[in-house]
């Protein structure tokens, strides 16, 4: 049976497994053994791996229902194509259109999934192409964060709603207006309990929450912008520089994730797997 090595990747979260070629079949005791892995660290790399868009698909069913349908790329998106499945994350373009399926440059926080009734449970991406700089992934420890608020902040939260919106080629919050209808939009509690460990995570993010639910435009920005700044803090984050042959798995049910701008003329290419709830 194949072994391996797991090392703390920061204080905030994730860890580096290594003494794994994910080309071969793995068998029950290891996935068993990188599942609970998953959930105490939230965030795994897997470094120098050569792997397909097949062995990536095996890889990320290991951690529930894996999306292996094919996203088009965002030209061709619209609200009504909700194809869930391999994308590519990438900056390069053909005959002058992109040929990945989300924007270039710098995104903030977010969670992937949070604009759906159901989001993803996690996310693989896997680096095949990566710039001489930037284009850092930033991962944030919501559990941490809201283990940082005070009683009175947590008690305040409870039972608090929020509205989130996303579109794939949307990058800041305030180009997802509530009056605009081609937005994907979802409602989701401000507090939710992680089903795995049973710690409480705060679940909002920079990018797609909107409003608070019942609340008007000022009263929930006086709860949400703080939140923001609170999630974001350097204690609760780490950041991913990328090397290709990275496979990394991250945990939406309890990790936000932004990415850093990088050089325009340098090309960036990753290749994505989200893992859904089971039906």
């Amino acid at each position: 049976m194949a072994e391996y090595h797991v090392e703390k990747l920061s204080p905030a979260l994730g860890a580096r497994v290594t003494g794994l070629d994910l080309r071969e079949e793995v068998d029950e005791e290891i996935v068993a053994g990188l599942r609970q892995v998953f959930v105490d660290n939230a965030v795994l790399c897997f470094p120098g791996q050569k792997i397909s868009a097949q062995d990536q698909a095996r890889f990320a069913g290991f951690f529930g229902r894996v999306d292996a349908g094919f996203r088009p790329p965002s030209y061709q998106l619209d609200n009504t194509n909700k194809k869930r499945g391999v994308m590519l994350v990438t900056n390069i373009r053909k005959d002058g259109k992109q040929i990945g399926s989300l924007p270039d440059g710098e995104m903030h926080f977010h969670s992937d999934g949070a604009h759906r009734d159901v989001p993803y449970r996690a996310t693989t991406l896997f680096a095949i192409k990566i710039p001489s700089r930037g284009g850092e992934t930033l991962f944030a420890n919501l559990a941490n964060a809201y283990d940082a608020l005070s009683g009175e902040q947590q008690e305040r939260l409870e039972g608090l709603k929020a509205n989130h919106a996303y579109r794939y080629d949307l990058v800041t919050r305030d180009l997802n207006d509530d009056s605009r209808t081609d937005l994907n939009r979802a409602v989701h509690p401000l507090v939710k309990t992680h089903p795995d460990t049973g710690r409480k995570a705060l679940y909002l993010s920079r990018l797609m929450t909107q409003t608070v639910v019942g609340m008007d435009k000022e009263e929930s920005e006086a709860i949400l912008l703080p939140l923001f700044d609170h999630i974001e803090k350097p204690e609760f984050v780490y950041a991913h520089s990328w090397t290709p042959g990275d496979l990394v798995i991250w945990d939406n049910r309890t990790v936000n994730h932004a990415r850093n701008d990088f050089p325009a003329d340098e090309d960036r290419l990753l290749r994505r797997y989200t893992v859904s709830e089971p039906d």
